[in-house]
């Protein structure tokens, strides 16, 4: 039964829910004649209605952002089973738009529906509907999941990337399908501890949107006394500027007039999600709205996606059509038309000669095992200079290549996948010398320089180095190996956990918060721990993969017309790579194996089931030759000359929804087969 209270009867009502034993409330309390919201946490209040109202309608746009604000708060409060909604209006020179809001607690939040309903005989032309929340909490310590880390501090320096320092009137607002896992979040420290409170969306486009694929856009807002946190029908800011997005590699396009011409008796709705939660450590509130994510969405149903199998010989089809050899040259090309093998991040050249190792059986064919021995017996002869060694290796020349500057992360990885390959030759009487001599050298190069007084890392990329170091200690006993790998870890969790340095410099091509910074943390803790069994590691571990989790999309986002969607597309799975680079690619298969094995560390399935998730869902896309691109472009960001052309002179339109399939190195093969071979080591069968 429906219980309607008429606005002059005092009442408080609270709808509760329970974080972690602690009391999460939404208080709705009538002040005068109209209602104000709270969202309370163990009796404070930790989100807010604004002072001027609980809503607000932009009625016209000046100088590229909404304007002609009015404002208004519900009348009415009335009760449904466990719904509280508040209802009221807004009355403007053209018409009125009748609003309510519903309220109840789901899980550990607390979920609110807005509805926008115009009256009038004319259209409500150049309006801007929001949702807005106050906290008190203040401060860089910011997280929205592929844009923002705690400000980006280190991706700062470039000028190209979204950053946010918390001075009064700052914006950071951002289109939802930009976000993989759409929240914005703030850490801020309050009386003896750390609070955090989160604003989550259910993403959509908005309608009657004056741009072509207009979306709702979300981010936050810097008080003088607090922060707002916030949506808006379309415009976005950035960096402060307003009516901009981060729309190439370089930085920001114009994105004004993102405004409605919303017509007579449309209703327009908005479903979004309120959290408030005490923080335990400093650097850790982002990981209660990371997990909040995942329970809102529950995207790892596989049905539909390729299968293990189907992944794995498309995969080694197009293995096989990069292979080279020539007396005792043997290996992987980077590019399928240029003569060349390169170590680790792009070019993975090494990578096969674990993996085809583990699955040699399952691909039914005995030249798996040869070019994996071949391979590997070629490139342990590869030549050491003052940085290490060389990476890059010019078959028609016969000649190792110099780089510009020593490619350090591409090293540790080569370098883990001899380890793998050594520990597996050993077991199947493989004849693995050549191998070990040159882990040996490696291992024994990188060590010395860590375990070094002036050994200053200076992003976190030489992480790297830290899952082969606890290899080789396991294979060849050298406790200088373990000595430095325990060095590096200590080190990059004394700058990361805190989140004061987010993780970043993973690639080679942003230097930034990213993606690959967090795996190189989370893979390098995940070793440690298995070799000293510390539970601290484990701990670290933990933070660095829901780092590396806040950039895997948990939501499949609505596609324009174009290439993704011709082929059904499915974005859950997939991560965004950088603040910087903002499109979505499979770098993430590689990741999948140590989030599996944490999962079983931690006893959670859950995250067993996004590494099962991330890695079939990242078999989309393969053509019929086993070969993808490297990106789709799942938001208005084009990296890829052509569509940058495009979307300088077209605008956003012209690119959301496209892919770029035709730059298809080494990397976006090798890591299907790396990632399987760890999962077949790990127990997972690779038939279901």
């Amino acid at each position: 039964m429906k219980r309607r209270f008429p606005v002059w009867l005092v009442a408080i009502f609270f709808l509760t829910v329970s974080v972690r034993g602690q009391s999460l409330k939404l208080r709705t309390k009538r002040d005068g004649r109209c209602y104000q919201v709270a969202v309370t946490l163990d009796g404070k209040d930790v989100l807010t209605s604004p002072a001027e109202g609980l809503w607000s309608i932009a009625t016209d746009w000046k100088g590229g952002w909404p304007s002609d604000w009015i404002h208004s708060s519900p009348t009415e409060m009335e009760r449904a089973g466990n719904w509280t909604i508040l209802r009221g209006k807004i009355e403007t020179l053209s018409g009125t738009w009748r609003i309510s809001d519903s309220y109840r607690p789901e899980g550990n939040v607390i979920r609110g529906i807005r509805r926008f309903t115009w009256e009038a005989i004319k259209p409500a032309q150049r309006a801007t509907l929001s949702v807005r929340f106050q906290c008190p909490g203040q401060g860089s310590k910011v997280l929205l999941p592929g844009i923002l880390y705690y400000g980006n501090p280190s991706g700062k320096k470039s000028g190209r990337v979204p950053v946010y320092s918390d001075k009064p009137g700052e914006e950071a607002i951002y289109e939802e399908h930009r976000f993989p896992m759409p929240y914005a979040s703030l850490e801020w420290a309050e009386d003896d501890g750390l609070q955090g409170a989160a604003l989550h969306s259910l993403p959509s486009p908005v309608p009657y949107g004056n741009l072509e694929d207009q979306w709702w856009s979300m981010g936050l807002v810097a008080k003088e006394h607090g922060t707002e946190m916030i949506f808006l029908s379309g415009p976005c800011a950035s960096n402060g500027k307003r009516s901009v997005i981060k729309g190439t590699q370089r930085g920001f396009i114009p994105y004004d007039n993102a405004y409605l011409n919303v017509p007579p008796g449309a209703v327009i709705e908005k479903t979004f999600y309120l959290q408030a939660y005490p923080v335990a450590r400093k650097g850790s509130g982002f990981q209660h709205p990371t997990r909040t994510s995942l329970e809102i969405f529950s995207p790892c149903s596989v049905e539909g996606m390729p299968t293990f199998g189907e992944i794995i010989n498309a995969k080694y089809r197009l293995a096989l059509s990069r292979w080279h050899e020539e007396g005792k040259i043997a290996g992987f090309r980077k590019y399928p038309n240029r003569d060349v093998f390169v170590f680790g991040w792009c070019g993975q050249t090494a990578s096969p000669g674990y993996a085809l190792q583990v699955l040699a059986d399952d691909l039914g064919d005995s030249q798996a095992m040869e070019m994996a021995t071949k391979s590997l017996d070629f490139l342990s002869t590869v030549e050491f200079y003052d940085q290490g060694f060389y990476t890059w290796y010019d078959y028609k020349k016969k000649e190792w290549l110099r780089r510009d500057r020593p490619e350090l992360l591409s090293q540790g990885q080569a370098m883990l996948n001899f380890a793998n390959a050594i520990r597996v030759g050993r077991a199947k009487g493989l004849d693995v010398s050549r191998w070990e001599a040159f882990l040996k050298r490696a291992c024994d190069f990188h060590a010395k320089k860590i375990l070094s007084d002036d050994w200053k890392p200076l992003s976190t990329n030489q992480a790297f180095f830290v899952a082969p170091l606890c290899s080789a200690y396991k294979l060849l006993g050298t406790d200088l190996y373990r000595r430095a790998a325990e060095k590096a870890g200590d080190v990059y969790a004394s700058r990361h956990v805190s989140m004061d340095e987010p993780y970043w410099g993973g690639t080679l091509d942003a230097s930034c918060e990213d993606k690959e910074g967090a795996f190189a943390a989370l893979q390098g803790f995940v070793a440690l721990y298995e070799l000293t069994k510390d539970r601290k590691y484990l701990t670290w571990a933990e933070h660095a993969c829901d780092v590396v989790l806040t950039y895997v999309v948990v939501w499949d986002i609505d596609m324009p017309p174009g290439r993704l969607r011709d082929h059904g597309f499915k974005t859950r799975g997939w991560t965004a790579v950088s603040v910087q680079n903002q499109h979505i690619d499979v770098f993430g298969v590689l990741i999948t194996p140590d989030i599996y094995r944490l999962g079983q560390y931690l006893n959670n399935d859950e995250l067993k089931r996004v590494a099962i998730l991330m890695y079939r869902s990242c078999g989309q896309l393969i053509d019929p030759y086993g070969s993808q691109g490297e990106q789709p472009m799942h938001t208005n960001y084009a990296q890829d000359g052509r569509f940058i052309r495009r979307i300088e002179t077209e605008g956003p339109p012209a690119v959301r929804g496209n892919y770029v399939e035709d730059w298809t190195v080494f990397w976006i093969t090798a890591h299907f087969l790396n990632a399987a071979a760890q999962f077949k080591e790990l127990g997972l069968s690779l038939t279901d």
